[in-house]
Formats: C-alpha cells, sequence, structure tokens
C-alpha cells in the first residue's frame, strides 16, 4: 500500500498491509523560512517515511501573524516564548483586523506548504497545522482572554468572529496550496481551563464553523485535543476522522476507551516525553503492543500524544519505524 492508502483504509476500518504510523517536531530556527522550514519536513519524511505528512509550522504562527513579538527559547518542544501579545484589553478584540491568508507571515505558511507538497509527492497526505480560534485568542492575550470571557463576553466574540473568518480562510488557503488534510488543534477543550458550557459557547461554536468550511475540501480532518482533563465527550462529537489526545496521560481516556466512544480512527499509543526519549527500542515496541492490543490494529495510526521531542534519539524514531514495518 502508498502510504495514502493505508490511511484510507485505516479511516474506513479496513485492513492494512502494515500499522500505519506517524510522527511530527518542530523544526526551530529553520522555521521562520520557508525554503528551509520546507527543506527540513521534506528531508524528515525521507529518513522515516511516516504514513502521514503533519507540517508543523513555526509556534505560535497566528499570533505572530497578528503581530505578537516571540523569540526562540530552545526548549525540547521547540516552541517560543512571547516578548509582547497585540491584545492587551477588551478594546483590543473589537479592532483586531482580518488578514489576508496569501500576505505576511500566512503567506509564508502557504509557500512552505506549497515546496513541502512538491518534495514529498503525492502519495502520502499533507496535514495543516490549523489552532482553533479560542486557541488562537489564549495565543493573542496570554491569561486576558478568561479574564474578558467572564468579564465582557461580547467583546471576545468579537475577536473570535475575525479568528475565526481569518483561521477559515487560512485553511482553505492551505488546501488550495497543497495540504489534503487538516491537523486542527484545540488547546482549551479541557475542564482545567473551562465548563463545558463555555467551551461550547466560545470554543466549539467556531470550531465546528472551520470544521463546517473545510468539509467536503479535505479529504479528512485530523482532531488534537491538547491537555489533561479534556471534555472527551464533546469532541468525541466532532465531524472529524481522526482523533489524538495524550492517552498516554494520567487519568487519560485509553485508545481502548476512545475508540468505543469516538466512531473515527484514533491516533497515539507513544508516550512522547518519557518512551520516546528515554526509553530503549523494547520499550517502545512494548508500548507500541500494547497499543495495537487495545485496538485490535483497526481504526490505528502508530503515534504520539503531541509533537516529538527535540531530544528524541534517533534509534528510537528508527524503533518506531521498524516495528510497523514488521507489522
Amino acid at each position: 500500500m502508498t502510504p495514502k492508502q493505508r490511511i484510507q483504509a485505516t479511516l474506513h476500518g479496513e485492513k492494512t498491509d502494515r500499522t500505519p504510523v506517524a510522527l511530527w517536531q518542530h523544526f526551530p530556527h529553520d522555521d521562520s523560512d520557508a525554503k528551509r522550514f520546507a527543506g527540513k519536513v521534506v528531508e524528515f519524511q525521507r529518513r522515516f517515511e511516516f504514513d502521514l505528512v503533519k507540517v508543523t509550522p513555526v509556534a505560535g504562527y497566528p499570533a505572530e501573524a497578528w503581530g505578537a513579538q516571540l523569540y526562540y527559547k530552545d526548549n525540547a518542544n521547540g516552541t517560543r516564548a512571547y516578548t509582547s501579545r497585540p491584545v492587551n484589553s477588551t478594546e483590543d478584540w473589537k479592532t483586531l483586523p482580518a488578514l489576508d491568508p496569501q500576505q505576511g507571515l500566512l503567506g509564508r505558511e502557504l509557500e512552505a506548504l506549497r515546496l513541502i507538497r512538491q518534495g514529498v509527492g503525492n502519495d502520502v497526505h499533507v496535514l495543516q497545522t490549523i489552532f482553533s480560534p479560542l486557541t488562537i485568542a489564549k495565543n493573542l492575550s496570554d491569561r486576558l482572554w478568561k479574564e474578558h470571557l467572564l468579564e465582557n463576553p461580547a467583546a471576545l466574540h468579537a475577536g473570535l468572529k475575525t479568528i475565526a473568518k481569518t483561521t477559515i480562510d487560512f485553511a482553505n488557503a492551505s488546501l488550495e496550496a497543497g495540504a489534503d488534510a487538516v491537523f486542527f488543534a484545540t488547546q482549551l477543550a479541557t475542564h482545567d481551563e473551562l465548563t463545558p458550557t463555555q467551551y461550547r459557547s466560545f470554543g466549539a461554536h467556531y470550531d465546528l464553523q472551520l470544521l463546517e468550511a473545510v468539509r467536503g475540501k479535505a479529504d479528512f480532518v485530523l482532531l488534537h485535543g491538547h491537555g489533561n482533563n479534556l471534555m472527551f465527550d464533546l469532541l468525541c462529537d466532532y465531524p472529524v476522522q481522526v482523533l489524538n489526545w495524550h492517552d498516554r496521560g494520567q487519568g487519560a481516556p485509553t485508545l481502548a476507551q476512545g475508540l468505543k466512544q469516538f466512531s473515527g480512527a484514533v491516533l497515539g499509543g507513544l508516550n512522547e516525553r518519557v518512551t520516546l526519549v528515554e526509553g530503549t527500542p523494547e520499550a517502545i515496541r512494548n508500548e507500541a503492543k500494547d497499543a495495537i492490543a487495545q485496538t485490535g490494529g483497526r481504526r490505528f495510526i502508530l503515534g504520539t500524544g503531541c509533537v516529538t521531542l527535540q531530544n528524541t534519539p534517533e534509534a528510537n524514531l528508527q524503533a518506531v519505524c521498524a516495528f510497523c514495518e514488521r507489522k
């Protein structure tokens, strides 16, 4: 099977020639230049031949597009820290401008996407990373979004409407530029941050607008629920085809539990912070075997709960791929 055929079979619950696998990571410093970033993504894919290419742009790219200032921390995640953010009062939500996805930093990400598509060929799905509007609002304002949600919800909704429009435009532009699927990430669908009622109003309301906008255009949507204590029942009702979460996290639903609740495929099984970084190839194989036992090897993609860390030994990445080749 080609990677695309393998993923399509997985989405339909059909038998595959081997277990599909997908890992992804940030490429700090290189990700601020379209050509260098694309080169790193293509090289990573050629080295490991994953069954999908999840494009992971420079961390915080939507906030930076609206004027946030960030710097590289050289941390294990490969993400960046903020020195300033564009939203500092409720009035800033109301004046937030809609952005043209073809211009500025968003245009740079589209150019990188075109180069990645050319570099990896057409036999593998390329997924653009799209953040939920509320996640972007958090990055635009630090913790002020929560204060504004409680004290001036109308102002926050005004900002979210603008963010949603730009995000939908960028998602559609990404599909036109070479992506054939979407990696949709939400960081706030967690009981640690909001009640389900609050998330439905300020999160899911706008998430579903975006998912509807890409329906019929994207081959599939992979939903990433980030964080602990997820509103898992709510996310299982989203119209997406693949669900990814920190299934090895404390108190998180297992893959087996996820498959019972979610009608699509699940992606996970490996602990990116412990097993992939500190474990042996044997420990990785054992964790992968357990994941396959939980799912029966159907509607399942082997991967991690989030981004592969920068300090992951190459031998461990190779062990993941070697395990799948044997399956």
